[in-house]
């Protein structure tokens, strides 16, 4: 079977994944992370993406992403491998690439959804054990919502704006999801759908999702359809 094309649709959110080759690390020190931010800052205004959520470790980085364009993840991917890959190999006298393979996205529905996929990407580095809190990782996007520091890299999403009246509720309603967590099975999915490329949504945006893009945006069910019963 053909492989299906990489669902990407302009205006929507869209969770990233880049992981690194198991050999070579996405980054050797903080001056890579400080280059691969500033690289990521400028990729995205130049394909003009907006970034909402993002984390980096050696393994892999992960964005919450909308591009303005059909085309813009692949082009900030693209941009993203020019200006970090290219520097990375010529600071450390390598050669090569370091993604292993096709980014991974799965577009995911506006609003709390969102929201779960933005705590998603900034829990990343408690889940791998990198950081005890969301707030003790310096390389992720969470200190920006949590207020600790200004990120140029992050566009605020509307589901953050929506957290709160003030800078303060904002930050204080976002500390507490980050304390709340994901549950494991959501983890899971998000996981999953990001890894095959699937949506996540409830039924009418998925069913809208699938309309405008002219693919499926979910698996089909296991088994065979069941049988139609003969009219009498």
């Amino acid at each position: 079977m053909a492989r299906l094309s990489r669902l990407a649709v302009a205006g929507q959110p869209h969770l990233v994944v880049l992981r690194g080759l198991p050999d070579r690390p996405l980054c050797l020190d903080d001056e890579d992370r400080r280059r691969y931010l500033a690289a990521l800052r400028d990729a995205a205004s130049q394909q003009r993406a907006a970034v909402h959520a993002h984390v980096l470790t050696d393994e892999q980085a992960l964005m919450l992403v909308t591009p303005e364009r059909g085309d813009g993840l692949s082009r900030l991917v693209q941009e993203l491998g020019r200006r970090y890959v290219a520097g990375f190999n010529r600071r450390h006298g390598r050669s090569g690439a370091l993604w292993d393979g096709r980014f991974r996205a799965t577009i995911v529905q506006p609003g709390s959804i969102t929201l779960e996929a933005m705590l998603f990407v900034d829990l990343h580095p408690v889940r791998v054990g990198l950081a005890a809190t969301a707030a003790d990782y310096a390389w992720s996007s969470a200190r920006h919502h949590l207020g600790q520091v200004r990120d140029p890299v992050v566009t605020d999403n509307a589901v953050y704006w929506q957290l709160g009246n003030t800078p303060f509720d904002r930050e204080l309603s976002y500390r507490r999801c980050l304390e709340e967590g994901l549950a494991a099975q959501r983890v899971l999915q998000f996981a999953e759908a990001s890894r095959k490329g699937w949506a996540l949504g409830d039924a009418a945006f998925l069913t809208q999702l699938a309309e405008h893009a002219g693919r499926p945006v979910q698996p089909r069910p296991r088994g065979r359809p069941p049988k139609r019963q003969p009219q009498a």
